[in-house]
């Protein structure tokens, strides 16, 4: 790797190097820096990630003859494995609250600023009052039998509880398996059911902007789903009372009808009355398992992606310090949802590692006005500032009118995650939000990774727009060939990874098979990813898009097969093929081929119908732009859908190149004739 130098850069292509000032107190302060501490993650691991151990709190340490991180990335040798500082005894819970309250003296600092989803309700809740949070929570769930090692579903929109919750099964050994709350029903039943959850919390209803959502109704026919298929584990649901109070301070008037079931339901509120706010931990061991947190799988059906205790929790606490260069005075916030991974990383498990100040947001940026995100950046004079390419992409549509509306001077630091952004968006975000001087950290992971794998560094990264640029600390990613050969120099090909980081996932939920059959079988030896990359001159990689069956939805990854399962399950239809189509604000959208049964007729009822359908069983995310008739579907010989072909037809692209494998070539010029224009 080297900086990249005017000897490096063609005329079209500008560097941007980190600002002075920003660098003057940096973490990492010059790209020198960077290289000497990579070199040291990869030489050095022992010393490199024992000096970041010992700023956490350990019950007890490994063994000093061990090593610290012991690994098979090879499915030839046997099963794959990570371990990180195995034998080791700590809390992570302890470590984000208790060791800031009690060792920092952060107990009157303000761990979060709620803001929601109306700005009339907000709440700042400080580190001391966090804990106390937590542990009434904690031993609600111990005295409703929760334990080490069991698993609790959660299903509740950006609230203060949901924080609590989480970190309540954190406190007591618990494995949270927290659920998007803008999944359907048969979503939420999927996951319940593959984790086997003893409990699930939920809240009785919220809005999202003017929306009212009845998630206690939604939770309920979860439940049901389950105990439809005579499997059931939940045995207590417990609701956080939060549209009900949301009512009494004014903020809507239509109550919510909340469903009850005496036997099972229980209102939060009710129960922590009279509990005590203290609560001791349970010390696990570093590779206990922390939570568990469901992707998309290629196969339609959802991964339950598996993280543990303590290499998840260093390596989320040190990308976060170095990767947003975080320091004592920022007030950081992230607009993710903690229903990805990005906030239970970069929103909870992080931050408060780190003994940051967070804003907690429950709304959306155009609600109740457009400029929402940028008045909540001068309210609490954010500097710190972490959010997706599709948001910026809506609000660009807005222009800076809404933005200079407001102060936005306290940005230091801007960065993105869930896709690759845009140039045009990246320049936007920079010359506009940041007033072209904050540098833009374009994050590239995973849920599998746990963290950042290739970002910038704020003082010492010089950035390309549109790049994700190098990898972090620990990490050594590598460019393969579809036949298995790493590329060297200037390539593009398949990203993969051929050595762990303390923070990568362990398995996949009960299914260790699936772990190695779809991360590790096609290169023995490294963790495939399933993206593709190009490396450039300069050692800076670009992420390509994903390869497998896999669409990026506004940052949100879905499989093709999930969508392809629910449109069949319609009776109207026979057969379906999901492909994704450029979309100006949502990065891609779907576009959806449906072939008929005999006696079905293609009309714009059916097609609400198929929408309708889709979003009842994946979630809105997942609501196709487009639903074209397909008589019939482009097959190879072998009956295998052709969805390159599918793809360049949903782009118009009439280039198709060799169709020689297809058994019907004219059906490609009958799709052509019935291509959607405008989005169903």
């Amino acid at each position: 790797m080297v900086v990249p130098g005017p000897e490096h850069i063609e005329e079209r292509e500008r560097v941007y190097p980190p600002p002075e000032e920003l660098k003057a107190d940096a973490h990492v302060s010059d790209f020198n820096s960077y290289l000497a501490l990579y070199k040291k993650s990869i030489e050095e691991p022992e010393e490199f990630w024992g000096s970041v151990a010992d700023e956490f709190y350990w019950k007890s340490r490994p063994s000093a003859e061990q090593p610290v991180l012991q690994y098979n990335f090879d499915v030839t040798k046997g099963n794959v494995f990570v371990k990180f500082m195995d034998g080791a005894k700590t809390n992570v819970c302890y470590n984000v609250l208790d060791r800031n309250v009690l060792e920092r003296s952060f107990g009157d600092r303000v761990a979060y600023h709620w803001e929601g989803n109306s700005p009339d309700n907000q709440q700042d809740i400080t580190y001391s009052q966090l804990l106390k949070h937590v542990c009434r929570c904690a031993n609600v769930l111990r005295l409703m039998g929760v334990k080490k090692g069991d698993r609790v579903a959660i299903y509740l929109p950006m609230i203060p509880e949901l924080v609590y919750s989480m970190l309540a099964c954190a406190r007591i050994g618990a494995v949270h398996s927290i659920v998007f709350a803008g999944f359907s029903a048969d979503s939420l039943s999927d996951r319940i059911l593959d984790a086997q959850c003893s409990v699930l919390v939920t809240a009785d209803g919220v809005y999202r902007g003017e929306k009212l959502i009845n998630l206690k109704q939604i939770a309920d026919e979860a439940l049901e789903r389950c105990r439809e298929r005579g499997a059931c584990s939940v045995q207590k649901c417990l609701v956080v009372r939060h549209h009900a109070l949301r009512i009494n301070r004014g903020e809507a008037s239509n109550k919510l009808q909340t469903p009850w079931d005496a036997a099972c339901d229980v209102w939060l509120d009710e129960a922590i009355e009279g509990v005590c706010d203290e609560c001791e931990p349970e010390w696990q061991d570093a590779e206990d398992p922390l939570f568990i947190l469901y992707t998309s799988g290629s196969t339609g059906k959802p991964k339950g992606v598996l993280h543990t205790v303590a290499g998840y929790m260093l390596y989320t606490a040190l990308t976060f310090k170095y990767v947003f260069d975080h320091h004592f005075d920022d007030v950081y916030w992230c607009t993710a949802d903690i229903g990805w991974i990005t906030g239970h990383s970069y929103i909870t498990y992080g931050p408060l590692a780190n003994g940051a100040t967070s804003v907690l947001f429950e709304g959306i940026p155009v609600y109740p006005h457009v400029g929402r995100f940028w008045e909540v950046i001068e309210k609490y004079r954010v500097s710190k500032f972490y959010t997706a390419p599709t948001a910026i992409r809506l609000l660009m549509k807005y222009g800076k009118e809404p933005l200079l509306k407001y102060d936005v001077s306290s940005l230091r630091v801007l960065g993105t995650v869930g896709e690759p952004i845009n140039p045009e968006a990246w320049h936007w975000y920079h010359e506009v939000v940041g007033q072209g001087r904050c540098p833009i950290v374009d994050t590239f992971w995973q849920t599998e990774t746990g963290g950042h794998v290739l970002t910038p560094l704020p003082g010492a990264t010089a950035l390309k727009p549109g790049s994700a640029t190098l990898p972090f600390f620990g990490v050594q990613p590598s460019v393969m060939s579809e036949s298995g050969e790493e590329l060297e120099g200037e390539a593009e090909g398949y990203l993969v990874f051929r050595s762990p980081w303390p923070g990568i996932m362990r398995t996949v939920y009960g299914n260790q098979e699936r772990f190695e059959a779809t991360y590790f079988k096609k290169f023995p030896g490294f963790y495939v990813t399933g993206d593709g990359c190009r490396r450039d001159k300069d050692g800076y990689y670009w992420i390509t898009g994903r390869i497998d069956d896999m669409l990026n939805v506004s940052g949100h990854l879905m499989s093709t097969a999930e969508v392809e399962s629910a449109l069949t399950e319609h009776g109207s239809v026979a057969e379906a093929a999901v492909v994704s189509r450029p979309h100006a604000v949502k990065g891609e959208c779907l576009y959806c081929f449906v072939t008929l049964k005999d006696t079905a007729e293609f009309t714009n009822t059916l097609k609400e119908e198929l929408k309708k359908q889709v979003r009842e069983k994946i979630g809105p995310i997942a609501t196709p732009d487009f639903i074209q008739n397909a008589p019939v579907l482009p097959k190879t010989r072998s009956g295998k859908i052709m969805r390159r072909v599918l793809r360049q037809i949903a782009r118009n692209e009439k280039d198709l190149g060799d169709l020689s494998t297809l058994a019907d070539p004219k059906v490609v010029e009958v799709l052509f004739s019935q291509r959607c224009e405008a989005a169903a």
